[in-house]
């Protein structure tokens, strides 16, 4: 099962007197890990290398340094933890020593690899989407019933009749909340996927 971080995280760690800061945090899109990476690195840094993972779509850079040496390490790291939706930003200020692309590997990977072992993690738990209409006297009541069933409700709006509700669920629990609904509204509402 795969984990994501609980909060951002910062790590920082000396190799041969080169400086690695890594900058790790979770995130649901790829244009959410990009707009971390614009904001973590830092373009006095000799190099900004960076990857992310989003279920099957990943990225990596390696900003400069020789290839593969950098970015396809990160990556290895966030694999390597079973992670996912988690990007990682190494940025490296040089200190005069060169690694080789061995040393390379190992510094990126490693850093990352111990920035994510560091962090607080939580499992990442698969869910569906539904949605349904309720009235407004039904509505706290449903609304403890999805607290009790571990539903994330990600939207609801209010209209003149009643609330509109989007909700995340794992799949085992879905026919509980739809059997939960049709008791409390006497079979009136449906979920709708």
């Amino acid at each position: 099962m795969p984990y994501t971080l609980v909060n951002p995280i910062v790590l920082t760690e000396e190799i041969k007197k080169s400086r690695f800061i890594v900058n790790a945090a979770p995130v649901n899109t790829a244009e959410q890990a990009m707009a971390f990476i614009a904001q973590v690195s830092d373009a006095s840094a000799t190099h900004n290398c960076w990857a992310w993972k989003v279920g099957q779509q990943y990225r990596f850079s390696d900003d400069g340094e020789p290839t593969s040496t950098a970015g396809r390490p990160i990556l290895a790291a966030i694999e390597g933890q079973d992670c996912d939706q988690v990007v990682v930003v190494v940025t490296r200020y040089f200190g005069g020593i060169k690694l080789g692309t061995g040393g390379l590997i190992r510094a990126y990977g490693g850093s990352a690899s111990h920035c994510l072992q560091q962090a607080e993690l939580i499992e990442l738990i698969a869910r569906i989407q539904l949605q349904f209409h309720c009235y407004y006297n039904e509505w706290p009541i449903i609304e403890n019933r999805l607290k009790e069933l571990d539903a994330v409700i990600e939207k609801q709006d209010f209209d003149a009749a009643g609330v509109h509700v989007n909700v995340a669920i794992t799949k085992d629990q879905a026919q509980l909340l739809q059997q939960s609904l049709s008791d409390i509204t006497r079979g009136r509402v449906q979920l709708d996927l």
